[in-house]
Formats: structure tokens, sequence, C-alpha cells
């Protein structure tokens, strides 16, 4: 009976052991498979663009935890449970503090003929002794403390002389000037843009059938006003002859609806070629306003197409003209903060204007043309004497291909004789390591000990261990037959303490030693740090 009883028990062990050592088996094939990898990696162009970030960087730690497992599973398909990624990678942390007070300033004030001192002698344009805070405490009689405001002005270079001025001017410098768009028929639309030196409004329905748009100008006041012109300077490509499709009109009865509105055509003679790809820009004769005296009135640029014909027509600058009071006039753009009851200027911070552009030889800067390229240069050479340290906020315009006209700006230190502009998206790496199952982040830091760490063992523990020691300092390493685990975890506990102080609990070190244990090698041993004492992972 007892030979029965053992025999069944045997079978019993066996049946019942089944599904488990098949589960071992499957998980001894699957890390016999595994290849356990080492990596040090940086995210390249086309690694950002297959991980859908066109700006060529994370907007987060937290986003480049969750993107990255999935990418490294992908590039390193057959690494298994141990394998290890140090990833390089773009992350944005935002723009220095207080750049957003200027780049999204809730008041933009654009000064208006009207608001000049010299209004009433056809003077559009601050005198040279003339302050526009001045101006702004009319405008804006209700500020409070620490407003801010971004003004925009002309001011006369030099004491200006009787002559003809600019009631009007559009230069569609990244914008489109305060002209109202209408797209009454098809899918195009007006927009700004800009190629080589010239910036303008641009329309053109290529392959779009059927069109109707507007460019509209706001309301142009010729009140008291006489001997007015008007000039416009454009181009126009692929007319094919039919000038009739595009065509500029003056209304002084418009209201808001072109279609309800009486609209005269302007007999432009001097006009572009009309031929296909020919981009010229074409100064018209001056066109007699005398008609429209006394009246308030709005310019159009109407543009039509058919299914055959469809034009690109630009329009770089629009101007009426006005006996008044001229002289060499330059645009400028700054801030001002309410302090104390009045308007001054803002320190520590500087608007590129358009004088300082062409000094650059551009009109703005954008996707294409990056402001760190050139603002060193320009800053160094306008602050001659900055000292060390010195400090300035520079907002500029900017032209993004993608979303248009807006300001940017950043802040700009001068160290080591240059200007060095704060780096908004900085270079880091993220630490992954394979679980077995997937990719997950990973704090290890990796250390191996040197020479002086060995050195800080020996005087450390000489007189505790001092067969230990002496066995170190006769033979260069650990012995594993002269230290016992839990001394060599003393030995680690003392060298990572003494190089990496402050560290967070759950900090975790893969730390390599030159150890022997029948024979000399590195021996590499996880720890983690719990309660102050690292212990093995």
């Amino acid at each position: 009976m007892k030979k029965i009883f053992l025999l069944l028990t045997i079978f019993s062990m066996v049946f019942t052991s089944c599904d488990p050592l098949e589960d071992i088996n499957e998980e001894l094939d699957a890390e016999a498979s595994a290849i356990v990898g080492d990596v040090t990696y940086t995210l390249t162009d086309e690694d950002y663009d297959a991980l859908d970030l066109s700006y060529g960087s994370f907007s987060s730690e937290d986003d480049a935890k969750a993107a990255l497992p999935s990418f490294l599973a992908n590039k390193y398909s057959v690494w298994g449970k141990g394998s290890s990624a140090l990833i390089e990678y773009q992350l944005y942390i935002g723009n220095a503090d207080g750049i957003s007070d200027y780049t999204y300033v809730d008041t933009i004030f654009t000064f208006q003929n009207k608001d000049y001192p010299g209004y009433i002698n056809n003077a559009f344009a601050l005198y040279p002794d003339e302050d526009p805070s001045d101006i702004l405490a009319v405008n804006f009689p209700n500020a409070e403390e620490g407003d801010i405001i971004l003004a925009k002005y002309k001011q006369f270079t030099s004491e200006p002389v009787a002559g003809i001025t600019n009631l009007l001017e559009a230069d569609f410098n990244g914008t489109l000037s305060g002209f109202d768009t209408i797209s009454v028929l098809g899918s195009k639309g007006w927009y700004s843009s800009s190629y080589q030196e010239y910036t303008y409004a641009k329309m053109s329905a290529y392959n779009n059938g059927e069109n109707e748009d507007w460019l509209i100008s706001p309301e142009i006041d010729l009140t008291n006003q006489s001997n007015l012109t008007f000039q416009v300077n454009q181009a126009a490509a692929f007319v094919s002859d039919r000038w009739d499709l595009i065509n500029v009109l003056i209304s002084s009865n418009y209201s808001g609806d072109q279609a309800t509105a009486d609209w005269d055509v302007i007999d432009i003679q001097t006009l572009p070629t009309g031929d296909n790809y020919d981009y010229d820009y074409v100064l018209s004769e001056e066109i007699d306003l005398t008609v429209y005296e006394g009246k308030k009135i709005h310019i159009a640029f109407k543009y039509e197409s058919t299914e055959s014909v469809a034009a690109t027509w630009q329009i770089d600058n629009v101007v009426i003209k006005t006996p008044g009071v001229e002289g060499e006039t330059i645009n400028y753009e700054g801030f001002y903060t309410f302090i104390d009851g009045s308007w001054v200027a803002t320190e520590g911070v500087y608007f590129i204007n358009d004088a300082d552009f062409s000094s650059m030889g551009l009109n703005n800067f954008g996707s294409s043309i990056p402001a760190d390229d050139y603002l060193p240069t320009f800053l160094k050479t306008k602050y001659p004497y900055a000292q060390e340290e010195d400090e300035l906020i520079v907002i500029y315009d900017y032209i993004s291909s993608s979303s248009g006209a807006q300001l940017r700006g950043n802040l700009y230190t001068f160290s080591n004789g240059s200007w060095v502009g704060y780096e908004s998206t900085i270079t880091t790496t993220l630490q992954l390591a394979h679980d077995g199952a997937t990719w997950v982040p990973d704090n290890t830091i990796k250390y191996e000990f040197v020479a002086s760490d060995y050195t800080l063992i020996a005087d450390t523990f000489r007189a505790d261990y001092p067969s230990s020691v002496l066995n170190l300092e006769t033979y260069g390493n650990i012995s594993t037959f002269n230290w016992t685990a839990a001394q060599i975890d003393e030995v680690v506990n003392v060298v990572i303490k003494n190089s990496f102080s402050g560290m967070e609990e759950d900090q975790k070190f893969a730390v390599t030693i030159y150890m022997y244990n029948g024979s000399s090698q590195n021996v590499t041993i996880n720890y983690i740090l719990k309660s102050g004492v690292y212990i093995r992972n």
C-alpha cells in the first residue's frame, strides 16, 4: 500500500504542476529571446515629425514620458527586460518672466491723424520735441496704476516744412493695415504676405473657380482737405486682359455693406503688364480726388475671378496726398506704463521699430528669419557701453508662415561681451528602462567608481575593516572574498552620498564597481534610496 500511495503522489505532482511549468517555460523562453540593450539617443527632426511634434520639442516632461515608451518600443522592438535608454530631447520651458506682459499687451494704440497736435495744419506726425505721453493722457483718462500700452506713432526726424503730406498711408507690413475683408463668393480671401523686400496685401483665386472678394479701407475723413490725390503701388499677374475683374473703387456712402453702397471706379492708366509670372510693381499716376473733398470716403480693391481667369493681385502701398507739412518721419512703436498719474516710457523694454529693421536689412523677423541671428549684433551696436549682466526685454514684429503677424520677444542678457537670448527651449534627457513588458521612465543614475572613490573607501573603513582595506590597496579592487555584501552596501552608501548629496526618496543608482570574484571585472549593482539609505533594488 505504501508503494501505491507514493506512486499516486508522484502522478498527482506531475499533473497538478503542468500549467505552472508551462508558464515558467514560457517566461524563460521570453527572457532567452529578449535582447538587453543600452543606448544613448538624441531625437532627430524626423523623430519629432513621427511624434507629431511640429515645433521640434516637447511642451512638458510629462508629455515626453507619455510619448517615448512607444517610440522606443518601435525603434528597439527586440529589446527586453533590463534594457535602458537615455533619450536627449528638446523641452520647451516657456518665455522668460515678463515677456507675455508685452507680447500679449491688452491695449495697442495707433495714432490717427487727428491725434497729432499738428493735425489742423496737416502735420500727421509728432514734431521732434513732442512727447506721445501727452496724447496718451488725453485718450486714456481713466488709466490705472501699472497699465501698459503699446503706442504706435510717427515722428518727424527734424523740423518739418510746408509741402505735401500723406493723409492716408497703408503699407501692409505684415498686416492688412486696418482694411476690412469681405468674401462674397468662393473660398479664397485677401491676406497679408511678403516676398524679398516687399510686404503686401494679396489675393489670388488660382484653380478655385469663381470668386468675389473685397479689401476695404477704414473711413478716410476728407473734411477741410483740398488738392487731394490718390496713388497705389501694385503688381498683377495672370490678368489675361481681364482688367475688368480687378478694380480700385471709391465710395462716399459705404457703411458696412458693400452691396448697398455706391462705388466709383478709379481710372488708373499706369498699370502693371498683367502678364503671366510678371510680379513687378508699378506705381500709378496721381489720381485727382478733388470731387471728394469735404466727404468721408472708403477705398476698396475688388477682386473677381472666373472659371478660366484668376489673376494674382498684390497691393504694396496706398497713399492719399494733401498739402500740409512734410518732412522725413520714422515709425515708432514703444511701450508706456502708467505710473504715479503719468504715462512714462517703460524701462528695460525695447521695441524694434522700422528703422531698426532697416538697419538689419529686414522688414520683420519670421519663420525663416530667426531674431537670434540678428539681435545680438544689433544690441551690441546700439548699446556699446553695456555692462556685464545688463538685461533688456526686446519685443519685435514677427510674421509666422502659419498664423500671420504677431508680437514676439525675448530677454537678452549681456554676458562675456555679448548679448545672449534667454533659451525658451532647452536640451534635456530622460532615462527609461524596460520592465519586461514595456518601457517606463526611470530615474536611475549610472555611476562608475573612480580612483578617488576607492581612496575614500580606504580612508573611511580602514579602522573597521583593516584586512579588507589592505586587500583593496594591494590589488585595487573590491574582493568578494574580503568584503561581505553588507559591507559593500556600506561602501556604496558612503560613495554615493559623498558624490550626490540631497537626492530625493526613491532615487535609483546603477553603481559599477571594479571587483574580484574569481576574476577582476566591473560589476554593476542597482540601488534605490529608501528612508535615507541606499538598498539593493
